[in-house]
Formats: C-alpha cells, structure tokens, sequence
C-alpha cells in the first residue's frame, strides 16, 4: 500500500499529463506553406535591419571622423 502523499502527488501527475494530452489535440497547427512563408519573411527583414544598422553605422562614423 502506496503513503496517501505520494498516491495524491501520483495521482495529481497522472492527472496532469491526462490534460497535457487532451489540450495537445486540440492544437490548430500551421500549414506548412504559412511556416515556411513566415519564416522567410522573418529572415528578410531581420536582414533588411541588419543592413540599415550598418549602414547607419559606416554614416556615423564618417560623419564623427570628420569632426577629429
């Protein structure tokens, strides 16, 4: 016979998986052409800041360089 501690932590864990699982299906999961369309949308203006930063940055510096 289990300690009625651990057969309520158990039972508590069975009881929470059993959730996990019915919540799971009801997941409405993305098509694969919207992750993929998203993801390179993402990408392309991540890029698109990174070359503004840099730009910015090369115009800052050559706009401070003069003022040495």
């Amino acid at each position: 016979m289990m300690d009625p501690k651990l057969e309520q932590i158990v039972n508590s864990i069975q009881s929470y998986f059993r959730g996990v699982r019915t919540e799971w299906g009801k997941i409405n999961w993305p098509e694969k052409r919207q992750v993929v369309t998203e993801t390179v949308f993402v990408i392309v203006i991540v890029f698109v800041f990174t070359v503004a930063v840099y730009l910015m940055d090369i115009i800052f510096k050559g706009l401070l360089g003069i003022f040495k």
